[in-house]
């Protein structure tokens, strides 16, 4: 639940932080058209740091994915193993001396 929270704070941080700035920028004295100019570059930069973070937000899924996978397929392998007998070498016991 924890990690669900920060989230919500860092989301609800950066807004604040785009709807200060945004406020700056209409609230200085330049010019309508500057201001304009500068609230488009800043929505551009805006939008590639988002891409980029969603494509590192897919990548870091994608890897997961991966560990998860082969984590599920060495366990059906350890259990095929254990179910059929050959789980190699006995190291406990005693009563095979």
């Amino acid at each position: 639940m924890a990690r669900d929270d920060s989230g919500t704070v860092v989301v609800a941080f950066v807004l604040g932080a785009i709807t200060g700035a945004a406020v700056a920028l209409l609230m200085a004295p330049t010019s309508g058209e500057e201001t304009r100019r500068v609230l488009a570059d800043k929505a551009r930069e805006g939008r590639e740091r988002a891409s980029q973070a969603a494509r590192q937000g897919r990548e870091f899924v994608n890897r997961q994915k991966e560990t998860v996978s082969s984590a599920i397929e060495r366990g059906r392998e350890a259990y095929e193993q254990a179910r059929s007998g050959s789980t190699g070498p006995q190291t406990g016991g005693g009563d095979n001396l």
